[in-house]
């Protein structure tokens, strides 16, 4: 019997297939994050997951010894929302740009955003940049 993928893996589904998925206004919106998340991170899109739309990748290894393959970049347009995927406690790193981002909502490394036309986009790219370069930071020094 052949090994079972991991769930978080890279997949050879297009992106375009996943994209349409998502109709109406958050369509356009989900072609402006992969514009966005292509020109910060310098990678093509690639799907994980069956539907998130990641940017590069890296290993990672927990002390637990718990290890895997995750995207350096990534979000997931649904119906009602974008989760965007940040470093792991964005929201106390950077409280100053949440401040100034418009309406989202969040978790220990997800960022919810319902339109983004309810956001600055000039601060939603600084997020992604200074994520962008901590996760590409701690995949060097593993």
């Amino acid at each position: 019997m052949p090994a079972k993928q991991p769930a978080m893996s890279p997949s050879d589904t297009p992106v375009e297939a996943v994209l349409d998925q998502t109709v109406g206004p958050r369509r356009v919106e989900a072609d402006e994050l992969v514009s966005l998340f292509a020109e910060i991170s310098g990678e093509k899109p690639v799907v994980w997951a069956g539907r998130i739309i990641g940017f590069g990748e890296y290993q990672y290894r927990y002390a637990s010894g718990h290890s895997g393959q995750a995207p350096l970049m990534a979000f997931a347009t649904g119906k009602n929302q974008h989760t965007i995927y940040l470093v792991s406690n964005y929201a106390e790193r950077w409280p100053e740009l949440l401040a100034r981002l418009g309406s989202y909502r969040t978790s220990k490394a997800c960022l919810y955003l319902t339109r983004l036309s309810k956001v600055d986009m000039s601060v939603l790219r600084e997020l992604l940049m200074l994520s962008h370069a901590i996760t590409l930071q701690e995949a060097v020094s593993e």
